[in-house]
């Protein structure tokens, strides 16, 4: 009798459990070769969201069954329980909805790669950087410091700024008695040589020429590919840098005068 108890109720549950264990090994490693290999993404934090995701839902339903297979060991109806956890589970649906429509939403986010970690996004009214993704919400840090949490449910629209490059946009105003040939042709010095110092750039800078005539300047506009998100950073250097150039051949930069008649 006692090697009958021995043999049913604790050798069993023991193979049972190594047996588990031994299958979620194999099917972690399997999925996070197929992961990595079959689903490209471009980022190391996604591939690690996703296996994590999935692991965890496998690690849950193989401890499930675990114990109703125990349970069975032990000769414990487990229809009437598994009956029972299908009611439970709708009540738990229904009061816990928001968070699996929030679940389901972080999930499409990441398999549709609408953002990243470090991703620069307007999401609404706000803008900023993702410093959180998670399978519930989502955090965004703009340049003030403040934080932003966001129910993934609510994400319906998303602008991304840092999936193609950013174009820095500079308008340089020079005065109408200068000789727009000869002023293009130093913007262009001007541009050659940062193209090769501003460290940002994905391209080379570029002079279109002239851009608007003002009441009282000529608008040359310069533009400049760079990384996501740095176009301010660049816009400043260049503006820097023509202006000290200019200065130094002389070209005038208009500004606005205010001319006052005594009576």
């Amino acid at each position: 009798m006692l090697d009958k108890i021995l043999i049913k109720e604790v050798i069993a549950p023991i193979l049972i459990v190594s047996i588990s264990v031994l299958i979620y090994g194999l099917f972690k490693r399997i999925t996070k070769k197929i992961v990595q290999s079959k689903i490209n993404f471009g980022d190391t934090n996604k591939h690690k969201t996703i296996l994590v995701l999935i692991n965890n839902i496998t690690k849950y339903l193989i401890l499930l069954i675990d114990i109703l297979l125990i349970l069975e060991v032990f000769k414990i109806d487990t229809k009437t329980i598994v009956a029972s956890l299908g009611v439970v589970g709708v009540v738990i649906g229904l009061a816990l909805q928001d968070t699996l429509k929030d679940f389901v939403s972080g999930v499409f986010i990441l398999f549709e790669n609408q953002y990243k970690l470090g991703d620069y996004v307007t999401i609404g009214d706000f803008t900023g950087e993702v410093i959180s993704l998670g399978m519930k919400t989502t955090k965004i840090k703009a340049y003030t410091g403040n934080v932003k949490i966001i129910s993934n449910r609510y994400i319906t629209e998303v602008i991304n700024h840092s999936m193609k490059d950013s174009m820095a946009i500079v308008d340089i105003p020079v005065g109408y008695e200068e000789d727009t040939d000869s002023v293009e042709q130093i913007l262009k010095k001007i541009c050659s040589k940062l193209s090769k110092e501003i460290a940002d750039l994905t391209g080379k800078i570029e002079v279109l020429g002239v851009e608007q005539l003002d009441d009282s300047s000529i608008l040359f506009r310069i533009v400049a590919p760079c990384k996501p998100m740095t176009h301010y950073r660049v816009q400043r250097q260049i503006r820097k840098k023509v202006k000290v150039m200019l200065e130094f051949h002389q070209i005038s930069i208009p500004y606005k005068q205010v001319v006052v008649h005594n009576g």
